[in-house]
């Protein structure tokens, strides 16, 4: 086994749990990382599935009280029911989309220069948002409504576009629906858990022939690393959130993005 790829696959799992829930697209900085650590091979697209699915069950570790309960409670509970939902409602938009456009969008979309211009034209739409925040009514993700999970769904599309993120989309959905950040961000989380799954067996399946034995360990190993890195992350992120704006994460994205379109032309 190349040592120079287990390290790659650490780096890349890392960046993966690091940005998968932050407003600054994961799979933006796996594509400028992957080209930039030359890591392209034939099991290159299984290794993202692997890493994202390290990622998700971060979430599902953070959250798996909730989750229980909820799912336990749905028979009975009306809050319970109106929580999945929502779920189910801010979920569809994007699966639509992404089912039917998910190829077109990996050809055509998937490279350092649509990334580095969504970082921008998202940093600077988040920074905009921010300056004009709309009064907040939700301050409870279990609160949200179908009009609100739809919008925060249909936001959750411009994820679609490779730089755009989805944390960033439906976060800053959720923020002009009228949630307070805490609720969109944790609101975000959850709809993860489907979204991402789906998505990621909608992959495995199309690359199953991809898959070969002697990656077991850096698939192991990226994904590992994911797991650790965003599970570190989110508890920090949603303290974070509780009393900060995303007026950095803005700025953030508006300088990565112009240092990539420098570094690729």
């Amino acid at each position: 086994m190349d040592l120079y790829l287990l390290w790659a696959a650490f780096v890349l799992g890392v960046i993966e749990g690091a940005t998968e829930f932050l407003p600054v697209s994961s799979t933006g900085h796996l594509i400028i990382a992957a080209d930039v650590l030359n890591f392209s091979n034939s099991s290159s697209d299984v290794f993202e599935i692997f890493i994202q699915l390290g990622a998700i069950m971060a979430v599902i570790t953070e959250y798996r009280k909730k989750l229980i309960r909820t799912i336990s409670d749905i028979p009975h509970d009306p809050a319970a029911q109106k929580f999945a939902a929502s779920i189910a409602i801010a979920f569809i938009p994007a699966a639509i989309l992404g089912f039917f456009f998910h190829s077109a969008i990996k050809l055509y979309l998937f490279n350092p220069v649509t990334v580095a211009i969504a970082l921008i034209v998202g940093g600077i739409a988040m920074i905009v948002i921010e300056k004009s925040m709309p009064v907040l009514s939700v301050a409870k993700q279990s609160d949200v409504s179908f009009k609100q999970a739809f919008l925060i769904g249909m936001a959750q599309c411009l994820a679609l576009i490779p730089g755009v993120s989805r944390s960033a989309s439906t976060i800053m959905g959720g923020v002009l629906s009228g949630l307070d950040r805490k609720s969109a961000t944790e609101f975000s989380f959850f709809l993860a858990i489907p979204i991402i799954i789906a998505a990621s067996f909608y992959d495995l399946i199309k690359n199953f022939h991809l898959l070969d034995k002697h990656d077991f360990l850096i698939f192991f190993i990226g994904s590992l690393t994911a797991y650790i890195s965003a599970l570190f992350i989110i508890k920090l992120f949603i303290r974070y959130v509780a009393h900060n704006n995303f007026i950095g994460f803005g700025w953030y994205r508006i300088i990565v993005g112009i240092i990539t379109l420098f570094y690729f032309y």
